[in-house]
């Protein structure tokens, strides 16, 4: 697996001052995605135990309230080991702060659910440049679902986020 970009203050990726890191490789190709040089699976820097330590130690400071995971596309199969190894790890080192991940696969579509265990919001869906609508807060269309990863698997249905 490979990423593209951590960012050490994102304010725009989920609520409050978060770390993000945006892995590389998507096939969604979405029209007017924001983001198409994470595309390329083979681009970006190689993703390892020490980018695993970067972003946990990025994520000391008791003002960062999370970490958000983003791509390229972290649900990827190519990604989905890497993601979950790092959920699982940022969840270790801060059980109290949380885990955004943006995916477009739904998450019913997921195919290792495994990385739920450890994220607490998904938004998912493609990116449908026909339904862009700037007042969304967390998505860029409305077809795109913020979901409640915890609640959704308590009621065993999905539940939107509510914040």
């Amino acid at each position: 697996m490979r990423y593209n970009l951590i960012r050490k203050m994102d304010i725009s990726d989920g609520p409050g001052v978060r770390v993000s890191i945006f892995l590389q490789g998507c096939e969604f190709h979405c029209k007017n995605c924001f983001n198409p040089e994470t595309w390329d699976f083979e681009k970006g820097h190689e993703f390892t135990d020490e980018t695993i330590k970067t972003v946990i130690d990025l994520a000391k400071e008791d003002y960062v309230k999370g970490l958000s995971i983003l791509g390229g596309e972290p649900m990827h199969p190519r990604n989905i080991e890497g993601t979950i190894k790092l959920a699982k790890a940022f969840r270790e080192a801060y059980p109290h702060k949380n885990i955004w991940v943006w995916t477009g696969f739904l998450v019913e579509n997921v195919v290792n659910q495994e990385v739920f265990k450890y994220v607490d919001v998904v938004v998912d869906g493609q990116y449908k440049d026909e339904l862009h609508d700037f007042r969304l807060k967390y998505c860029g269309s409305s077809n795109q679902r913020v979901i409640d990863i915890k609640k959704s698997i308590k009621n065993n249905k999905v539940c939107l986020y509510e914040d």
